[in-house]
């Protein structure tokens, strides 16, 4: 099954240019490794309207399955990641996140500190994930295994659960 997938980094630093953005292509990386495709990769600061905003822009698009989040998941002041997502998203998905965190609670004590939510608008599967790369990416491949499955029930194509 072909997923497409939008991919937005939250981050202000990554935003006006000051850091690189590492989480935005190393997921793209993991993701293109599936054979699945990116439709959309975008870099945004971290503001609840402008988050808020292209997440609803994107979950109206035909060609975006999944949209992943990097960034703006933790305890910090501009950290409005998870506000912005529950904002737009009409049911929540809380098995993947929880999935998640208990993986990455076995290596590091701080998944604890995570504020990630998922869920869905329309047919869209919307997941946060850690701003670092290293996070990002092993909290995605915690939940990949189900991915598939959830964009056939999402697309009522899997009938037979």
């Amino acid at each position: 099954m072909n997923l497409q997938f939008g991919i937005i980094t939250i981050s202000d630093r990554s935003a006006s240019g000051e850091r690189s953005d590492a989480s935005g292509p190393a997921i793209m990386e993991l993701v293109r490794a599936k054979g699945w495709e990116v439709a959309a990769g975008i870099i945004i600061p971290d503001d609840y309207a402008a988050i808020r905003d292209i997440l609803i822009e994107w979950a109206e698009r035909e060609d975006i399955d999944v949209l992943l989040t990097t960034g703006g998941t933790g305890f910090a002041r501009r950290d409005n990641t998870p506000e912005a997502t529950c904002s737009v998203i009409e049911r929540f998905a809380p098995g993947l996140v929880e999935a998640m965190r208990a993986e990455s609670a076995k290596k590091t004590s701080y998944a604890m500190l995570s504020r990630a939510v998922a869920g869905i608008r329309r047919n869209t599967l919307i997941v946060n994930l850690p701003g670092s790369p290293k996070g990002a990416v092993e909290n995605l491949q915690v939940i990949l295994p189900v991915l598939e499955h959830a964009v056939k029930l999402l697309r009522d194509e899997d009938a037979g659960h």
